[in-house]
């Protein structure tokens, strides 16, 4: 993607604040910003979004919450949980961290099943899953790509920013090559400028999560 004043970042900025000692003024920071520079959506500690909702009830900004974040290590049955509150609470879309160790262990089926749980509670939200790469091989990020696409979920996220490592261009390339236009690719962790925006998105992002989407924006 060419780089020119005309080029609007906001459409692809997931505007975050997932750090544990949040407030409520934090959040409602947030949300003015997010309104302000017309970013695409806030994402949210559960327990924040509908003081979220309470903001942006008037708006088309979309909110996005966590589920098993950030270890992803949390019953399947706990996660549905999560999802049917955050539903309830005002949540437009839901990023689930997938079960790292149950993927490592091969339980490929438990994967799939966790991710159809989460959907079936999200009713028709767009569900995100974080792959949380830094942990994994190419061979492994593909497979947990697709397995997301079995599941039907909507985007692979590349990870949580509380993981190993960042979003890299070859791992969003990897997943954009794996999913096809079968899911969105977000790039999450370690984007804090503009430039590294737009090498995520030329590489193939369709949605960009960044506790620095005001710089971005603003350039």
């Amino acid at each position: 993607m060419p780089d020119t004043p005309e080029t609007p970042l906001g459409p692809y900025i997931d505007h975050t604040n997932l750090r544990p000692d949040a407030i409520s003024g934090d959040i409602e920071k947030l949300c003015a910003e997010a309104i302000e520079h017309q970013l695409f959506a806030v994402c949210v500690n559960g327990c924040w979004v509908q003081h979220a909702y309470n903001h942006l009830a008037d708006t088309d900004i979309s909110i996005a919450t966590v589920i098993g974040f950030p270890l992803g290590a949390s019953d399947s049955d706990s996660k549905r949980y999560e999802t049917e509150a955050a539903v309830d609470n005002g949540a437009h879309e839901i990023d689930m961290v997938m079960n790292l160790g149950r993927f490592i262990d091969g339980d490929h089926r438990y994967i799939v099943r966790e991710i159809r749980d989460v959907i079936e509670a999200a009713d028709d939200r767009r569900v995100k899953v974080i792959i949380e790469t830094g942990y994994f091989s190419d061979e492994q990020i593909a497979a947990a790509c697709n397995l997301a696409v079995e599941a039907e979920a909507h985007f692979v996220k590349t990870g949580t920013g509380f993981g190993p490592g960042g979003a890299t261009v070859g791992n969003v390339q990897l997943m954009r090559e794996t999913v096809g236009q079968q899911a969105g690719v977000k790039a999450s962790g370690g984007i804090r400028d503009r430039a590294t925006a737009l090498a995520m998105i030329e590489a193939g992002a369709t949605r960009i999560g960044t506790s620095s989407g005001v710089t971005i924006v603003r350039g």
